[in-house]
């Protein structure tokens, strides 16, 4: 794998076609708009907590990296900073329909006359439209500061070396103390954006399965970036079967964590006969929603879970990368049978602009992830952390 690759990947030419494929399916979309509003917020919610979730997922990596210092983020970190930097290039202006949508998407922003059962008054008072609408103001303005600037002291290394370490010094310090605003704000995101479509339920474990599954659908994006970066230089030069590796165990790391928490969050629930979030279990495990659980449990946990205990299958790239691309199908469909159940609770409920919605965002996500990709060199320059790894620098 080692010193086949030449020239450069045409990024503006992939980005120019997922952009039009994009605004096609936006187009679509925002045309049912007009017929059917309330469909149309419930897949642009699906879509859109799709591509945050690798957004999100790739700065919590990125600030992992930075604490741990591992070896496999010499040819991750391109990859997953350009990612991250679309949280505040394009996730953050993508939300704000939402604004305009609240009361079709959850029953605690509609008039008391409308939603039906009144919520206890700690619920009614959080979620409040002023106070959800602050919240998220919030969590946005905490991730582009601490993205904008993991970035900007990672651009200023290549740029200036780090002979005296300053620029590793920084990331390091603020990724510490973003990890910790990471699981605060992520865990009150998905309570505002997600849980919250269903107020009577309630989990303390609910963030945390969404701390993972972004870690997740961002480890195996990445994977599936550097293998096709790995056919061109400088990343053809350096990489070897020991870096996918590397890869693959992330990756089952990531898969057995989030098979633990779900899992955890089930027994814990079911065996304690909590009798308010039951009724959440339910509905995803009744009818046609059961099958999707059971797709989830063998596609999202046994059947990845099997193939990357193989150090065959860690050490192949093509086979890596199937993988990988099957950890992003499938987290599609976990957040499809988290999200539409709340919706329809008896039966499955496909509707067309459930995928064509996460294509629409996904075009103008990876248009946005390419165009922030080639503005850097695909590997780290002067980080001091591999000096004497792969050549570092040449």
């Amino acid at each position: 794998m080692n010193g086949n690759g030449s020239g450069q990947p045409n990024l503006d030419r992939v980005g120019r076609l997922a952009l039009g494929v994009g605004v096609a399916a936006l187009i679509l979309c925002a045309l049912e708009w007009r017929a059917n509003p309330t469909q149309f917020f419930r897949s642009y919610l699906l879509g859109y907590m799709l591509w945050l979730a690798v957004a999100l997922g790739s700065f919590g990596i990125v600030m992992l990296h930075h604490q741990v210092n591992g070896k496999w983020g010499y040819l991750l970190r391109r990859p997953l900073e350009a990612a991250a930097q679309t949280v505040w290039t394009l996730m953050v202006w993508l939300f704000i329909p939402f604004f305009f949508g609240l009361p079709r998407l959850y029953s605690w922003a509609q008039p008391a006359t409308v939603a039906g059962e009144a919520l206890p008054p700690f619920k009614s008072a959080y979620l409040s439209v002023p106070f959800w609408v602050g919240r998220t103001i919030g969590y946005f303005a905490a991730w582009v500061i601490f993205i904008y600037l993991l970035n900007r002291w990672s651009w200023r290394q290549d740029e200036q070396g780090d002979d005296d370490r300053r620029w590793l010094g920084k990331m390091k310090k603020l990724s510490a103390a973003g990890l910790v605003l990471y699981g605060f704000t992520v865990t009150f995101a998905v309570v505002d954006w997600i849980m919250s479509l269903e107020p009577q339920f309630f989990s303390t474990i609910y963030g945390m399965i969404y701390i993972v599954l972004p870690a997740l659908a961002a480890m195996a994006l990445a994977t599936i970036v550097v293998r096709l970066l790995a056919r061109y230089d400088p990343v053809s030069n350096v990489i070897t079967p020991l870096d996918f590796n590397d890869f693959g165990n992330l990756l089952l790391v990531f898969v057995m964590l989030w098979a633990y928490l779900s899992f955890d969050q089930f027994l814990i629930i079911w065996a304690g006969n909590l009798q308010d979030e039951i009724p959440w279990y339910t509905s995803r495990a009744a009818g046609g929603w059961g099958a999707v659980a059971l797709v989830l449990v063998l596609f999202h946990f046994a059947v990845p879970f099997v193939l990357l205990l193989s150090r065959d299958v860690k050490r192949r790239m093509t086979a890596l990368s199937a993988v990988a691309a099957l950890l992003l199908v499938m987290t599609w469909v976990d957040l499809f049978w988290l999200i539409v159940p709340a919706f329809h609770p008896a039966v499955p409920s496909l509707h067309w602009m459930d995928i064509v919605a996460p294509i629409g965002i996904g075009g103008l996500w990876v248009w946005r992830f390419t165009s922030q990709l080639k503005q850097r060199p695909f590997l780290p320059l002067h980080d001091p952390r591999f000096e004497g790894v792969y050549g570092h620098g040449e």
